[in-house]
């Protein structure tokens, strides 16, 4: 696959065909967006938003979820306010989510299947990862998104932006307003 992609970059690179994506790295519309990594959302979410290449910043997550205050997405949603202009964080979860249907200890099951060993795994939790925890999906995508709102507006770093939370559904592309965040 590697050897497929590079031989396509080139040829990419070669014909110039970056140029219609050429822009900044400041967002256009000045918003960031946390969501899912799902793949039916690539092209989707952009277009169901009259999104642009170069007019907002995309964050990625399994669930589109934070579930950590001091982790990586909300180091990522700092750097887009602070450091790139976002005035307003947009938190859009998805109908039919996969991290709705993770069972931790099934896949505690695949990482030793794929060969990791049980002394791996038992001095990951004894070091204070517990692993069933640290992958547990969600019941309602709904309420995971309300949760991530919360967690974001509510963070001390977080000034005083808007933070809204949406579901889409990923066959239409239809937006369903779960939490508006002005004037909260």
């Amino acid at each position: 696959m590697l050897d497929e992609v590079l031989s396509f970059n080139q040829t990419f690179v070669e014909q110039k065909k970056y140029e219609p994506y050429i822009t900044s790295k400041f967002p256009n519309k000045k918003f960031v967006i946390l969501t899912c990594m799902d793949t039916r959302l690539l092209e989707l979410l952009p277009a169901s938003m009259n999104i642009k290449n170069g007019d907002v910043k995309i964050i990625k997550s399994a669930g589109g979820v934070v579930s950590t205050a001091f982790g990586g997405i909300m180091r990522s949603i700092l750097v887009a306010i602070y450091e790139l202009g976002a005035d307003e964080v947009f938190v859009i979860g998805h109908y039919d989510c996969g991290m709705s249907n993770i069972n931790p200890a099934k896949m505690k099951e695949k990482f030793k299947e794929r060969g990791i060993d049980d002394g791996t795994i038992q001095v990951l939790e004894h070091s204070g990862l517990y692993i069933e925890n640290w992958l547990k999906g969600f019941d309602d995508v709904t309420e995971a998104i309300k949760g991530s709102v919360s967690l974001i507006r509510n963070h001390p770093l977080v000034p005083n932006v808007p933070v809204h939370g949406l579901v889409i559904d990923p066959e239409t592309g239809r937006l369903e307003l779960v939490d508006e965040g002005y004037d909260k």
